[in-house]
């Protein structure tokens, strides 16, 4: 059963990380970096042991990780509904250049999210439904984009390592839900496929380091795909 749960696992990933490369996609090396602590209020009073909090930066090199290109601060507050469900609201900011844009712009995002965890024997799955609406400080522009974002996650132990190192795959889609000014399409936006190795240091801290595959799907422009080197630090206090 469980041999057969593993080849399933790296069936997904296989499916999930395949893209068909159209005529005049352009690629890209990229290097990421994110730091995420989540964590409750229980520290400062037991009532408040169900409010949580989410803080997440990130930064992003581009054109073969050669420049800066993009930066996200995300701030979150959220209430467990129990031990696998939470939601969540908050807002982030991510200044973004090339290789991402021609011209240099701040985005500013309100967002909301329902977060399920859960464990199936040896394998741990995160669902995570997020919906975003999205400001942009382009001339002659004031439209709200609005998106939504589905991640799937897993994690297995690796057989032959020891019982801190886990296999980690993740697979998230992005959906525009309206049209705007911008040059934003209703319908599919981006999809994010990463596949790599995560190390436990302790209880509340969690290094995942591998390969992103991400694909862009661009307007009036070629599509852009980015080869990932993925850096994730998680805090769960």
């Amino acid at each position: 059963m469980k041999k057969t749960f593993y080849l399933a696992s790296i069936a997904i990933l296989a499916f999930s990380t395949k893209t068909i490369h159209a005529a005049g996609v352009t690629e890209d090396f990229q290097t990421w970096g994110n730091i995420t602590a989540v964590g409750n209020f229980g520290t400062l009073n037991q009532d408040w042991k169900n409010f949580k909090y989410w803080l997440e930066g990130q930064g992003r090199f581009g054109d073969d990780s050669s420049r800066f290109s993009q930066s996200l601060i995300r701030l979150g507050a959220g209430y467990a509904i129990n031990s696998k469900t939470s939601i969540w609201t908050g807002f982030a900011w991510a200044p973004t250049s090339k290789p991402f844009t021609q011209s240099p712009f701040n985005e500013y995002r309100i967002w909301q999210q329902l977060l399920w965890n859960d464990t199936f024997s040896d394998a741990a799955t995160m669902l995570r439904f997020r919906l975003e609406e999205r400001f942009f400080d382009i001339s002659q522009s004031d439209d709200v984009a609005f998106r939504f974002r589905q991640l799937a996650k897993l994690t297995l132990p690796i057989p032959f390592a020891p019982q801190a190192f886990r296999f980690a795959f993740t697979n998230e889609v992005f959906v525009h839900l309206n049209n705007t000014d911008q040059g934003l399409r209703r319908g599919f936006d981006q999809n994010r496929a990463f596949a790599g190795i995560a190390y436990r240091f302790n209880q509340e801290t969690t290094m995942e380091v591998g390969y992103m595959n991400h694909y862009i799907k661009k307007y009036k422009q070629a599509d852009q795909m980015q080869h990932i080197l993925s850096v994730n630090l998680y805090f769960n206090f």
